[in-house]
């Protein structure tokens, strides 16, 4: 069988799919990938991976302005980049399904272009959903009544742009299948479930990590205590990671760690003893060894630390990641501050709290028990394999 991912040029929601696709050729099954800045998905995906080029927006002209929040923030999203980029990709999807003729295409809920596609040209397709914000009964969007009425208009716009206009699914919900990369011991009790959606937990596999990170220099007589605010957030992170400095350097007795600082943003010195600062970490091998994350709720980074049982305190920025952060505190895992306000004093309350009471850890180690024994990446597998050879209506629903 062969089955087509559709991915955004993003690492957090390449990096599920990678898994998902090893387990797919692992199985004898063909795999090809098709993305915008392909090069990206070239390097996660391996040099020998299928990929088809699409073309994309202008990614700088689209940078959102740091300062946007809530509703006007998610507007930005869809209006300068997730629309553009759905436009710009269609006819690369297009193309890649006349060469490479999928069985099943598999769309990134950001990458609805595979959706619009794969629904006009009557295709079984699968959602990737690498965030859960959208998976709850009570997500954001039931307490922005006109908010989601504009984007329904905009997701009405685009199906007639390049896909089926008579068609009336959601391109970013499948009604075949949509596969959650979490479980809902992490989600909450509000968890959306329905015959098509399927919690198969975080899709956790090796890649390909930096060079030259000084293993030698972790203390095993101390805590450690990983700070990380992602791939796409260095432009707004200098004073938040400042605090998380002052406030790790006081702990210094106790306490070590380690900051990704992919802006260059922190004075790194190469004889610190207590805090190690790097331009990025090899962070699944390093999980396994830290006791503590410091993050901004994106989704990856809070699915990884609880794949290993690490507690987290959790400064949200923007876009899905207020609602994750609901969750990792929701399930006791964790400790929420504000990110653009909290102190260095109030940080290191939060770190002291989920290094040293009992609970978060506990909680932690409960959603790590539930995320392995959903299967990852296997069972996304599995049900991929599923949508491919049962009965399929060629009608959109």
């Amino acid at each position: 069988m062969r089955f087509l991912f559709v991915v955004p040029p993003l690492v957090g929601h390449i990096n599920p799919t990678v898994g998902v696709a090893a387990a797919l050729t692992a199985r004898g099954h063909h795999v090809a990938w098709a993305s915008a800045y392909p090069e990206l998905a070239q390097r996660l995906a391996g040099e020998h991976a299928t990929l088809y080029p699409c073309a994309g927006p202008d990614l700088t002209a689209g940078m959102r302005p740091p300062e946007l929040r809530g509703p006007q923030a998610l507007k930005f999203l869809w209006e300068e980049f997730l629309a553009p980029l759905a436009v710009a990709m269609a006819p690369g999807v297009r193309a890649a399904v006349r060469d490479f003729g999928p069985d099943v295409v598999v769309a990134d809920q950001q990458a609805v272009a595979g959706g619009l596609v794969a629904g006009q040209l009557g295709l079984p397709w699968a959602t990737s959903a690498t965030t859960t914000a959208e998976f709850t009964f009570a997500d954001a969007m039931a307490d922005m009544p006109k908010i989601a009425a504009w984007l329904d208009g905009l997701l009405t716009r685009l199906r007639h742009d390049v896909g089926d206009p008579s068609g009336t699914a959601d391109p970013r919900f499948s009604p075949h299948l949509a596969l959650v990369f979490s479980t809902p011991e992490l989600v909450g009790p509000d968890a959306r479930t329905d015959g098509s959606i399927h919690y198969v937990g975080p899709s956790v596999v090796d890649r390909p990590a930096p060079p030259g990170f000084p293993w030698e220099w972790l203390d095993p007589g101390r805590a450690t205590v990983l700070v990380t605010l992602g791939t796409a957030n260095s432009d707004v992170g200098a004073r938040f990671l400042g605090e998380c400095l002052t406030a790790l350097r006081a702990r210094a007795d106790r306490v070590q760690a380690v900051i990704a600082d992919p802006g260059g943003i922190l004075t790194a010195d190469s004889d610190d003893k207590d805090v190690l600062i790097v331009p990025s970490v090899p962070q699944l091998p390093l999980l396994e060894r830290v006791d503590a994350v410091v993050c901004h709720a994106g989704h990856n980074t809070v699915c990884e630390a609880l794949w290993h049982g690490v507690p987290l305190v959790v400064a949200p920025i923007r876009d899905d990641q207020p609602v994750v952060a609901g969750q990792v505190t929701g399930a006791g895992a964790g400790v929420r501050v504000r990110f653009g306000r909290v102190t260095a004093p109030k940080l290191g309350a939060a770190i002291d709290a989920v290094l040293h009471e009992p609970g978060h850890r506990a909680a932690a180690a409960r959603i790590r028990t539930a995320f392995r024994a959903a299967g990852g990446a296997e069972a996304a597998a599995t049900h991929l394999e599923r949508l491919a050879t049962g009965a399929f209506s060629k009608e959109t629903p």
